[in-house]
């Protein structure tokens, strides 16, 4: 067969306790997922200083994004390894924290001192005032709970190779999940009014439940990604973790 259909076929399976394959950043699939997982990251925080009731479930407005960061810390994690995958938490954490700042800034700016400049003054304080610490609890919990879901799929990658690809994104989902949302609801629990522990011990266990969940449903859909992904990638197979 020609070298061509070797490089668009994905590696052959590694037996358990070879050396895990991926890939090194070089074309333009990781830049895209990165900037994906930043904007997402960004706007469920804006979501979550919103306290959301849906029947007897209590969570935040960003309830519907923050998923997404997770599957594409999965893919990246999967593909390019952990080294790669560390270094997207930390670009989006960092830019998550200059839109703080950003934010924090707009407020400050004198305004209008008519009615309208006044509501309009209210409404962004009301909207963006808290963000700063729901970014601080984005930016532990996040950064734990990535860390630990890429660190636990890298390792059972390490003694699978390219089999049991449900099995880790399920397993590593679930850790990082629990820790990101511990973290992440015991510091922004104040923010969006619960004050209560029956109603913390709800949004951590609500929260934790439908992430993972979700996770679970659209694993079908995120190992087509990474398949789709690692035939495309030239250097799949070329780099180690």
């Amino acid at each position: 067969m020609s070298s061509a259909s070797g490089r668009d076929a994905l590696p052959k399976t590694t037996s358990p306790g070879a050396a895990a394959r991926f890939a090194s950043v070089g074309s333009p699939y990781f830049g895209i997922m990165l900037a994906f997982m930043a904007a997402v990251l960004i706007l469920s925080n804006i979501g979550a200083s919103k306290g959301v009731v849906l029947g007897p479930i209590v969570t935040d407005g960003g309830f519907f994004l923050f998923p997404l960061a997770y599957i594409l810390g999965d893919v990246i994690s999967e593909v390019y390894g952990f080294k790669v995958a560390r270094k997207a938490i930390f670009t989006t954490f960092a830019l998550s924290v200059f839109a703080s700042l950003c934010y924090w800034i707009i407020i400050a700016l004198p305004g209008f001192d008519d009615e309208f400049g006044a509501s309009k003054q209210a409404a962004l304080e009301g909207a963006l005032g808290p963000v700063p610490q729901i970014v601080l609890a984005s930016l532990l919990a996040f950064l734990a709970g990535q860390t630990i879901n890429s660190w636990i799929l890298v390792k059972m990658k390490a003694r699978s190779g390219e089999k049991s690809l449900w099995a880790r994104i399920m397993g590593s989902s679930v850790a990082g999940e629990f820790v990101d949302t511990l973290i992440f609801c015991s510091i922004a629990a104040s923010v969006i009014g619960i004050t209560d522990f029956g109603t913390f011990v709800n949004y951590v266990v609500a929260g934790f439940v439908y992430k993972t969940l979700v996770e679970f449903i659209l694993v079908p859909v995120t190992a087509l990604v990474i398949r789709w992904i690692k035939k495309r990638e030239p250097s799949y197979g070329a780099a180690a973790a």
